[in-house]
């Protein structure tokens, strides 16, 4: 019998110190992520005693905690500039190496303290937490005004600020922030905020602060880094990224919100602009039978429900399915007496690709079946920009070079950062919290698809001696 997932825990996390190096960052907030991954796999082992004690299985146990517990760690930071919010705009190579280094810290964490990860690897006791980074525009003592509509006005890149953030009702389990004055302080503006109209319910009980970690002294120019707005990223209406996206891990987040953050979001009184498109391959299933413990391997649709069911966040809402055209005879959706008002983002086949649209339909999401190295990006000219990791680099040039071939523009490409645990792990102390070459070696383990399929290989092979 399925159950509802439970309620998301908010962690609010006040401004990075600046620089954001990894070991800036894991002096700031090692201590909060600490505290808060250790209640929750708290949680984890709670229910999986009662489950033993009880003799029921895992799956079957009807408690909330039955699907990974999720957990949204807001960092509020001026991370966007410009003079008005439809002009705003932000520093992708900054924003994303700070997604980086916060996604590797909670890696190494989990690494060191043995805490479960979620990666869509099992449910009830086997399950793990799902912890997601957002980025949330802030700063301190910062005025927020409604626009003539009464609500907040929001900015065309995918990060809310903390007004548009607060003013969405969310059924929160638990919200956590830092022991700190730049904690409650962030906590204070976030209740202003989020209570205003009363349609947001939290408890005193609900609201829970935990070790603030060191306090550093920070630069209080603009953050994710200070410059001139040469060095500010402009958005794009089409973005595109790959992968197998096999159990969900940092790794796979971290591109993810890379890619989403360079999209050019069309805001309310966008109605004449195109919507933002994201265009996601997910490689076939049979292009992933020779891959090591294929078995362990899920199956694409799984795949592609881990992919909408992380970008629910990223977006700050959830997905809403596409209108759904005949096919042709010849396998597509018939889009004859259309070519004036449809472009090739309107003709997909249902058996190739899956389609929803986030902020009110102001973004589509086109996840594909990627059959070839080059999926819709050799398929498709209008691609603006593509987004990859360092291993796939090669795989870049290759794209732009068949797209040159064509005729076409080349895209641009943006390169995400690499997930490694120097600055916050070592050896002998990992960051003070022992566990020496065991805690690295997990943390590897921990972005890796093929050795999360390799453990899960091994747990079913103990279960059946």
């Amino acid at each position: 019998m399925a159950t509802a997932s439970p309620p998301p825990s908010l962690l609010l996390l006040p401004a990075p110190p600046l620089p954001s190096s990894k070991p800036a960052l894991n002096a700031a907030y090692r201590a909060p992520l600490t505290a808060v991954l250790t209640r929750l796999a708290a949680g984890l082992e709670s229910l999986s005693s009662s489950s033993y004690l009880s003799g029921t299985s895992p799956a079957s146990t009807l408690a909330p905690a039955s699907t990974p517990p999720t957990l949204v760690i807001a960092v509020a930071c001026p991370v966007l500039h410009g003079p008005a919010p439809r002009r705003k705009a932000l520093r992708w190579r900054a924003a994303q190496a700070l997604l980086a280094g916060i996604y590797t810290l909670l890696s190494a964490i989990c690494a060191e303290r043995a805490i479960p990860v979620a990666n869509g690897a099992g449910t009830g006791a086997d399950a793990g937490i799902d912890a997601r980074v957002l980025l949330v525009d802030h700063a301190p003592r910062r005025r927020y005004e409604r626009g003539p509509g009464g609500a907040y006005d929001r900015n065309r890149t995918v990060v809310y600020d903390l007004a548009c953030f607060a003013a969405d009702v969310r059924p929160w389990s638990t919200v956590f922030h830092p022991s700190s004055e730049a904690g409650y302080e962030l906590l204070a503006a976030y209740l202003a905020l989020a209570l205003a109209e009363g349609r947001q319910a939290l408890l005193q009980s609900q609201l829970v602060a935990v070790d603030g970690g060191l306090s550093l002294s920070v630069d209080p120019g603009p953050s994710p880094r200070s410059g001139g707005t040469g060095d500010l990223t402009p958005g794009y209406r089409v973005v595109c990224l790959g992968g197998t996206f096999d159990h969900l891990h940092v790794g796979h987040k971290l591109l993810l919100h890379a890619a989403a953050l360079l999209l050019d979001v069309p805001d309310d009184e966008d109605g004449a602009r195109p919507q933002a498109v994201l265009i996601i391959g997910l490689s076939a299933d049979e292009l992933l039978k020779k891959k090591k413990f294929a078995d362990e391997l899920q199956p694409w649709a799984l795949r592609a429900d881990g992919v909408l069911a992380f970008l629910s966040t990223v977006f700050n809402g959830p997905a809403s399915p596409c209108r759904r055209e005949p096919l042709s005879p010849h396998g597509t959706h018939d889009t004859h007496d259309t070519h004036d008002t449809h472009d090739a983002h309107d003709a997909h086949d249902e058996r190739e690709e899956r389609r929803v649209t986030f902020r009110d339909g102001g973004v589509l999401v086109r996840l594909a079946v990627l059959r070839d190295p080059y999926g819709p990006t050799t398929a498709e000219e209008d691609v603006d920009a593509l987004v990859l990791s360092g291993e796939t680099r090669g795989g870049g040039l290759a794209i732009n070079e068949r797209r040159r071939d064509k005729g076409w523009r080349a895209m641009e490409v943006y390169e995400i950062d690499v997930l490694d645990a120097d600055g916050v792990m070592d050896d002998e102390g990992d960051g003070g919290s022992g566990g020496g070459r065991a805690a690295r070696d997990g943390f590897a383990d921990k972005i890796s698809s093929t050795a999360i399929r390799q453990h899960i290989a091994e747990r079913r092979a103990r279960e059946r001696t």
